[in-house]
């Protein structure tokens, strides 16, 4: 295996992963508080899940976004 070739990927899928994700947190939170679903000063809880199958991987990650 080519360590600095893995790596990099590693570093790509994370920086796509972080993007994206962010992109549609605030897209979702925007909505939710601009229709009243939710109130702008709310602590939510997220919980994210990596998982690759082929190496049995499943890591979950929990935390909180206070949007006050």
């Amino acid at each position: 295996m080519n360590e600095d070739k893995f790596n990099m990927e590693v570093r790509k899928f994370l920086k796509v992963v972080g993007v994206t994700s962010q992109r549609e947190i605030e897209a979702a939170v925007a909505s939710a508080v601009k229709t009243g679903r939710i109130d702008g000063n709310a602590k939510l809880k997220a919980k994210m899940t990596l998982q690759i199958d082929a190496v049995n991987l499943t890591h979950v990650v929990e935390g909180e976004i206070d949007l006050a």
